[in-house]
């Protein structure tokens, strides 16, 4: 089956599974071509989540067929005031195939992510998000998350090159209080 068979109404939404990528799920994420600059980023996310520092969370309908994705650090080498291993994660690459937003895929992520952190004893989750990416600002509001300070969106990363990429995407820090969770 295709991504473009996939158009049916929202009732594809009770047959996705939501469950930590795999190896064999790398290829995929790169969403045909879509984001196969960012190979190598996705190599090390895996290689994180194999030492338990990260979690790597994919959105499919049918194997191999990714339709969402949303990584969490845990513990992060850079900057442990938004991922401690122990109380605080962070979000990132967090995206759904656009011909599936706003059909409730993004908030069951969310979701599922949220309630596993929670499982996990984290308290606190953050994630960065662009200032002019407006549509999702809102949606993480929606979702509960609170504006905390503005960032300068300055990182680097090498693509599948080998070539050193520089981003500057002025955003804001964005975070939730995971114990204000409750039990649906």
């Amino acid at each position: 089956m295709s991504i473009a068979d996939y158009s049916a109404p929202i009732a594809w939404l009770d047959e996705i599974t939501i469950r930590q990528a795999t190896q064999g799920d790398l290829t995929a994420l790169e969403w045909e071509g879509a984001y196969t600059h960012f190979r190598r980023v996705y190599a090390r996310a895996f290689e994180r989540s194999r030492r338990g520092a990260a979690l790597l969370w994919v959105a499919e309908r049918d194997p191999g067929i990714l339709l969402g994705q949303l990584f969490v650090l845990l513990e992060s080498e850079v900057d442990r005031s938004v991922a401690d291993g122990c109380k605080r994660a962070f979000i990132h690459s967090f995206r759904v195939r656009p011909d599936y937003q706003r059909a409730g895929l993004g908030s069951r992520l969310m979701q599922h992510t949220e309630a596993n952190l929670f499982q996990r004893s984290f308290q606190w989750v953050f994630l960065h998000v662009a200032c002019e990416n407006e549509r999702a600002i809102r949606f993480y509001e929606r979702c509960g998350y609170n504006r905390l300070s503005s960032v300068t969106g300055d990182w680097s990363y090498e693509d599948h090159l080998g070539v050193v990429r520089h981003v500057v995407e002025p955003g804001w820090r964005m975070a939730k209080l995971l114990t204000a969770l409750r039990p649906e």
